[in-house]
């Protein structure tokens, strides 16, 4: 059983309310008779309840057992207006703003969210990355103790030929596109603890760049090596490996040779890149050169799960991250 596998049957046996708000889409559509007849999760959707059971029955989708929230007449309304305002009374929001706001499919998804009437949510098939974190961060909110959000990718190797078996994560490769040292720490003690609550892995991280153990100098790479500084004084146990080129990172011959004072053995399965530039590159290389499925972008550090989809993304993909949001769920329920 790959990771992926496991994730759905951990999400099957502790099934979630999902809200997916995105309902003029017909993969989401797709995605939501699949999940309900699979029972990886609960799915709500939400609109206009009309519109969707026409775009349904025009697509022989079958959405009948499926809970459709009416986002212009539900009579939990004034209830997520009040739960919008409560969130945003920190800018001044108004009931007025907020009752106008509210109709917003996004905002409404993370009011149900915020309000315990949904567990999470998953969007981004026809919305921008940055409109789903706004969303979320604006109503959701950070988990008690983050700093930031950031996002990352589960990569999936299933390939005899791949230098890595079985599950790593990468990031961010979907979010914060320019990390200084502070935000990189960040990124790998948030993906670290993603790697040991999603995947049950120990993570052994990477700090990349284009220079292993002081074989380059650049502002770039003491960017690294800064965040390598911080992470040991945060989190003193890790397994880690600070500024690493990715064959080091992956090859234990290569790391050995280039990097012998450094104790984590490779592979490593939590790599960080140093920017997003790189980090987006990376993963779609490993995806369509190398053959590793790539599930996400997952985001972290939100106080419930809110996760954004590519708007390329495949009824398939949908599924798939609709499961890891349930397990995240479950995880937050159970600290």
């Amino acid at each position: 059983m790959n990771t992926m596998e496991s994730i759905i049957q951990q999400a099957t046996a502790d099934s979630k309310k999902i809200v997916l708000p995105e309902t003029n889409d017909v993969r989401i559509l797709q995605a939501a008779q699949v999940i309900k007849s699979r029972g990886i999760a609960e799915p709500i959707l939400t609109g206009k309840p009309d519109q969707i059971r026409h775009l349904a029955e025009d697509n022989g989708i079958e959405i009948q057992q499926i809970d459709i929230v009416d986002i212009e007449q539900s009579p939990d309304m004034d209830k997520y207006i009040s739960t919008l305002m409560e969130a945003r009374k920190h800018k001044g929001m108004t009931r007025e703003t907020a009752s106008e706001l509210i109709h917003s499919p996004l905002i409404h998804a993370a009011c149900m969210v915020k309000s315990g009437d949904a567990d999470g949510c998953v969007a981004g098939a026809a919305h921008s990355t940055s409109d789903v974190v706004r969303a979320a961060l604006q109503v959701v909110g950070m988990s008690a103790g983050s700093s930031m959000v950031s996002s990352f990718f589960l990569m999936q190797h299933n390939l005899p030929h791949q230098a890595i078996q079985g599950a790593a994560l990468f990031a961010d490769c979907g979010l914060v596109i320019e990390p200084n040292a502070q935000q990189l720490a960040q990124i790998a003690i948030q993906s670290a603890k993603s790697a040991r609550e999603l995947l049950g892995i120990s993570p052994t991280v990477a700090l990349l760049s284009f220079s292993t153990a002081g074989s380059a100098s650049h502002p770039n790479v003491d960017k690294v090596k800064q965040a390598g500084d911080i992470i040991q004084s945060e989190d003193p146990d890790m397994n880690l490996m600070v500024e690493v080129q990715f064959d080091a990172a992956v090859l234990p011959e290569v790391l050995k040779s280039k990097a012998p004072d450094i104790k984590a053995t490779a592979p490593a399965n939590v790599f960080i890149f140093p920017d997003l530039q790189s980090g987006n590159i990376g993963y779609k290389i490993a995806q369509r050169l190398g053959g590793v499925d790539a599930i996400g972008p997952i985001l972290q550090g939100l106080a419930s799960p809110v996760n954004d989809l590519s708007r390329g993304c495949s009824v398939d993909d949908i599924v798939k991250l609709v499961a890891v949001t349930s397990l995240q769920a479950g995880q937050n329920n159970h600290p």
